[in-house]
């Protein structure tokens, strides 16, 4: 089931998914009740997961354990957090959410996507966002970025270079098969031109 106020945005580590979350949330709330979130996380108890998974070495986990971890979160953020939003009638963007997982653990992992599917289905069953906007960067940017002082959250950005040209590759591959959830963007473009290009799309569904 795709829930109509659910937004999500995708992209690799430095897209500016963030930012855009925050301009598109500020503009919704001007008519509309939103509530902001991330994965992993958004509640306490995914938060404290978190930590776990983005933080240390890049092989700090098994891809098992790491897939286990990232649906345990989801699971009490879906719970607590993102159902009881969207049924109190408010808007909840979330920086990732599945799509994360079939690209970092699934394609560009060790876990086949037929088991990621699987999990989901148990875990989730058929809970989904109404739009993903996706914004694409040239990843070597991207990592700069996010490599900003004081971001402990670096798991991921300690990966090489091969694995986020993947990631890059991996999430063009998901959304020529997710077209009519999937809005990708061009990351290069202005701070102001991807939020309009993003206003543009949502504004008719507000």
């Amino acid at each position: 089931m795709r829930y109509k106020k659910f937004i999500t945005f995708e992209g690799g580590e430095g897209s500016g998914k963030s930012t855009q979350i925050k301009l598109l949330a500020k503009k919704i709330a001007e008519t509309s009740s939103v509530c902001v979130t991330r994965e992993p996380g958004g509640t306490t108890s995914a938060e404290e997961i978190r930590k776990l998974l983005v933080r240390g070495k890049a092989d700090k986990w098994s891809s098992v354990s790491e897939l286990l971890l990232l649906f345990a979160a989801r699971k009490d953020h879906i719970d607590k957090l993102i159902l009881p939003a969207l049924s109190s009638n408010k808007w909840v963007l979330c920086d990732r959410f599945v799509d994360s997982t079939y690209v970092y653990q699934g394609m560009c992992g060790k876990i086949s996507l037929d088991v990621i599917r699987k999990i989901e289905k148990i875990v989730i069953g058929q809970f989904k966002p109404e739009l993903t906007f996706l914004i694409n960067i040239d990843p070597k940017v991207g990592i700069q970025r996010s490599k900003r002082p004081g971001n402990k959250d670096l798991r991921y950005e300690n990966m090489d270079i091969k694995f986020h040209n993947k990631i890059y590759k991996s999430y063009l591959k998901l959304a020529s098969l997710n077209k009519r959830r999937i809005f990708m963007i061009d990351g290069s473009k202005t701070i102001s031109n991807i939020e309009n290009e993003i206003w543009n799309k949502v504004k008719n569904k507000i």
